[in-house]
């Protein structure tokens, strides 16, 4: 089994770190570049290997769509598949096909779509057989689960020849993640109305132009998280925009109340450090990809919180709530599940001179548990894991040691 090694790191001086790109921005808009058959000026994608595989799939276009572990991959070629009348088969590794897919499965045969299950009912891998014309202009789609199923159906609904309305039933989770798709699908011409519930896409063309990925404040979460549990340091994030279509920039207002102040400028944003404020509480609803780094991060600085939105973190690349749970019990924090789906993350009170961090096959766990490395030395398991995001990430953590 391969590790990483991290020896205690409790202060370090200014350092520049170059994000790399956006996985959620890059893979909405190579769906969208597909749909308006490639005509637009597409720069700064991203490393991420989702997004690698999602370029390497839509340019050799096989009759098996092999999106190994990545979701929204999974999601979005499933709904682009669909709609372009292709004939494909849908299919991940093991993980990947016990995460569901029959939400988005149900609405693209309510619009017309042919599609078939070959194993589990509701789960890849699964079987397209093209598009037989638009049988309605309408679907209805649980908001709490997963985004990604909304955004593959916005993304597609401009092709439909009546366009699409769109009923998002119950609470809606991760909102943000919906807002940037409407937001990117505006910049290539397409526009909506979301009125209550329902959102509506009229027919139309995507209209070329030129668009730049942006960093990835994923990604970006970690090192505020490092520099919250450091003793001292400061941090220049490249390529960062203080108006930021991405949902996790919340990461901002997160860490102002743990010690971490942000100044932007034209190209990024600086870091320094600055007094606790305390965080008692946060909804990761809208961004539930930041609850690991900031369970690590309230549990190293000894801020007892509740926690709740945390339902879509079951579904993930693994259980989410259990690898932080039994993580977290390995320096004597824990993550308490109480009525109602809220969490509370009570802090360590007493950390071992050695931690040994298993990963799940999960690029966040890897990455969320690196700031440990403020407080004592730390082995990380199957570090190679985080290709699946941020391939960098690694020799990243080399500039600050």
């Amino acid at each position: 089994m391969n590790i990483q090694l991290l020896n205690q790191l409790s202060a370090f001086g200014n350092v520049e770190i170059p994000l790399p790109s956006s996985k959620s921005e890059s893979n909405r808009v190579l769906i969208i570049d597909a749909l308006t058959e490639g005509e637009n000026q597409i720069s700064n994608l991203a490393e991420a290997r989702d997004t690698q595989t999602m370029i390497r799939l839509l340019d050799e276009n096989p009759p098996v769509f092999d999106v190994l572990d990545a979701g929204t991959t999974m999601r979005f070629l499933t709904a682009f598949a669909t709609v372009t009348n292709q004939n494909k088969v849908m299919t991940g590794t093991a993980r990947m096909c016990e995460r569901p897919i029959g939400i988005l499965v149900d609405a693209l045969r309510t619009i017309g779509g042919d599609i078939h299950y070959m194993n589990k009912e509701g789960y890849p891998p699964l079987a397209i057989h093209g598009f037989s014309g638009q049988k309605s202009k309408r679907v209805e789609v649980r908001g709490d689960v997963s985004s990604q199923y909304i955004s593959a159906l916005l993304m597609i609904a401009p092709l439909l020849p009546e366009g699409l309305e769109i009923a998002l039933l119950g609470k809606v989770g991760s909102r943000t993640y919906i807002e940037m798709t409407l937001e990117l699908m505006a910049q290539f011409g397409i526009v909506h109305k979301w009125e209550d519930n329902v959102i509506t896409i009229p027919a139309g063309k995507y209209k070329p132009t030129s668009f730049s990925v942006e960093s990835d404040w994923s990604g970006a979460s970690y090192w505020f998280s490092l520099l919250a549990c450091a003793d001292q340091g400061s941090l220049y994030l490249k390529g960062l925009k203080e108006n930021s279509l991405q949902g996790d920039s919340k990461i901002v207002d997160i860490m102002d109340r743990l010690g971490v102040k942000s100044e932007f400028d034209a190209h990024g944003v600086h870091l320094t450090k600055q007094a606790v404020k305390g965080l008692t509480s946060w909804d990761f609803t809208h961004c539930p990809d930041l609850a690991q780094t900031v369970a690590v991060t309230c549990a190293i600085l000894g801020q007892k919180a509740t926690f709740t939105g945390l339902e879509s973190l079951r579904i993930k690349e693994t259980d989410r709530i259990l690898a932080l749970q039994q993580e977290l019990a390995k320096f004597n924090a824990q993550l308490v599940e109480g009525a109602n789906e809220v969490f509370t993350l009570i802090p360590s009170v007493s950390l071992p001179s050695e931690v040994q961090v298993h990963t799940y096959e999960d690029h966040r766990m890897a990455m969320a548990f690196m700031p440990l490395m403020t407080k004592t030395r730390v082995i990380i398991e199957d570090p190679e894991v985080v290709n699946k995001s941020y391939p960098s990430f690694w020799k990243h953590v080399a500039l600050v040691q």
